[in-house]
């Protein structure tokens, strides 16, 4: 009778997990459809994978003409942001397929590099008038506070003598509030504005009309100076993946929404504008993380990330992650088939969900963390990750039987389930404080740390079906694990990964009171702080992993010894 038992309760929940993943990966409605034809301009840098400007490997010539004929007819325009770097070739493989050229030019903090740079850009320009229609002498080197703004007016006025075409420099918007005085020197105004990296992250419902908003603010200043210059949006876009800002969630939803809500805006108000990027930059994550590697319209492997018309899938491969958790949920269950068929089916139901829970964040961790890693080294933490949760997945059902089935407690399997959370917790109290003291480009591995999380819960769950009662000694490790080793150091342990709660939640309020944005906003302590919090506690990706280290810190808490152990 319990075997039918066992077989209908796989039943349910394989029917269960099926529907909430049905559920949550339906199509969903991104906007308005991006009319038929091309976008107006896209930011061009053709690095693949292995490339990278920061380790001087540059783009090869082929590579450039390979890419330019896969965005030829989604694109008008392209916007680069050097003449050097192996990018030399681009002009002519544009005028190949028939692409036109807002040419940049790359400064930084090195006098040489930059006479360098500024050398060839004028040559450049000069020798392809007919492809290069606009140039940028620099990107966010004010921003970056590489060069004061006098030096760079400098550069500015050179590159104007020497070219006919006509001249800006780009960076964020406010920069040109900062630094009104650019207005003056350049032929049209170049500005960024990227909704989520504002210093008050916008929300994507608001994002398109917050671009709308920032445009007729930089042309009101412009008017007031007695100007009237054509405005660029240099840069805008969403990101499909990485941690949450604030209201701004990167999602591939998110980043369709936005792209055609922004082309619907500026279509209807003849905005010019340059959308970034056509290609993911795994190469960025080494300064922005996950979040600045993904801004692309395509993939690193040159696929679309996103369809500009119709309905939208956060993951079009949620079938296939479906497949692989349950085929490793059967796995688990094959392991523990005949054992299971001896328990009360209450019991079998808490055995098997956990299972399944734990299958589903094994591939889900798999997939997302293996996606996200851009380096030798990434992928190595990954695999690490992947098989130290996969072990620790192992050890939790195998201590859930021994609960359930009220046996006596192994202690090699507690000794063994002791190590693995004090190596989860150690490597908690480091992403904490990572997050803590420089959390601005770091996402929230919430992935990493499910399941030893979701462990501590279920351990407690089944000690209470199995005792029949909630006793405070179930919280202790000795407890959970079934052994005998609990010592006064595991205290601190608790007492670190908790205050770290804490250490998040101000250097996350903290990273947007300090902004400059935000300071102009919120000028006082008690105006900003409320403010700053509303977006720390609305960020859900640190909601979770709050809850993530709080629960991995309970067993740790020094309780006295009862008699809660099986």
């Amino acid at each position: 009778m319990r075997t039918t038992h066992l077989f209908f309760c796989l039943i349910f929940i394989l029917a269960v997990h099926g529907a909430i993943a049905w559920s949550l990966n339906r199509p969903q409605d991104a906007g308005v459809d991006v009319p038929s034809g091309k976008l107006r301009s896209l930011s061009f840098a053709p690095y693949r994978e292995g490339f990278s400007p920061i380790e001087e490997k540059f783009p090869l010539p082929e590579h450039i003409d390979a890419d330019l004929g896969l965005i030829a007819d989604k694109t008008h325009t392209i916007r680069t942001y050097s003449i050097l770097g192996g990018m030399q070739p681009t002009p002519e493989f544009a005028r190949k397929h028939g692409v036109e050229m807002i040419q940049g030019g790359w400064l930084g903090d090195g006098h040489a590099s930059n006479k360098k740079e500024i050398a060839a850009l004028i040559e450049a320009v000069n020798a392809h008038p007919d492809v290069i229609k606009r140039v940028l002498v620099g990107n966010e080197v004010l921003l970056r506070k590489d060069m004061d703004v006098d030096t760079l007016i400098g550069y500015i006025r050179q590159v104007k003598q020497a070219v006919k075409q006509p001249v800006s420099y780009a960076d964020v918007w406010s920069i040109y509030l900062k630094y009104p005085q650019l207005m003056q020197e350049v032929d049209f105004i170049t500005v960024h504005i990227l909704p989520y990296w504002e210093d008050e992250p916008v929300a994507i419902e608001e994002a398109a009309g917050h671009v709308e908003k920032i445009v007729q603010q930089i042309e009101a200043k412009a008017h007031s100076m007695g100007l009237s210059k054509p405005i660029l949006i240099g840069e805008s876009g969403w990101p499909a993946a990485g941690r949450q800002r604030g209201r701004a969630v990167p999602s591939v939803v998110n980043e369709t929404r936005f792209i055609r809500s922004l082309i619907d805006v500026v279509n209807r108000h003849g905005l010019d504008y340059n959308i970034v990027e056509a290609f993911n930059q795994p190469w960025k994550s080494h300064n922005e993380g996950v979040v600045g590697a993904n801004w692309g319209l395509l993939t690193i492997d040159r696929e679309p990330v996103f369809p500009l018309t119709g309905p939208v899938y956060e993951n079009p491969d949620w079938l296939g992650h479906f497949a692989w958790a349950t085929g490793l949920w059967l796995v688990m269950v094959a392991v523990y088939f005949k054992k299971l068929a001896q328990l009360p089916w209450p019991r079998q139901i808490v055995f098997l969900t956990l299972a399944q829970v734990f299958s589903v964040c094994l591939v889900t961790l798999a997939s997302f963390a293996w996606f996200t890693s851009y380096s030798i080294w990434q992928q190595a933490y990954t695999l690490l990750t992947i098989a130290a949760n996969g072990v620790l997945s192992a050890l939790l059902l195998q201590r859930s039987y021994v609960i359930l089935a009220e046996q006596s407690a192994a202690p090699t399997l507690a000794h063994r389930l002791r190590s693995a959370y004090l190596f989860f917790g150690i490597l908690a109290l480091y992403k904490t404080y990572s997050l803590a003291l420089n959390g601005r480009y770091l996402s929230f591995p919430v992935e990493q740390f499910a399941i030893p999380a979701i462990g501590v819960c279920g351990l407690i769950v089944c000690l209470c079906l199995a005792q029949r009662r909630f006793d405070r000694q179930m919280l202790r490790f000795d407890s959970l694990s079934g052994g005998d080793s609990q010592t006064p150091r595991d205290r601190l342990l608790a007492y670190f990964l908790s205050a770290g709660t804490l250490a998040v939640v101000i250097g996350e309020t903290h990273e947007f009171m300090a902004a400059y944005d935000f300071i102009q906003a919120h000028p006082g302590f008690s105006d900003g702080l409320p403010v700053a919090l509303g977006y720390t506690f609305y960020n859900q990706q640190l909601v979770a992993w709050l809850l993530c280290i709080l629960v991995l810190s309970i067993p740790f808490w020094p309780l006295r010894s009862g008699k809660a152990k099986i």
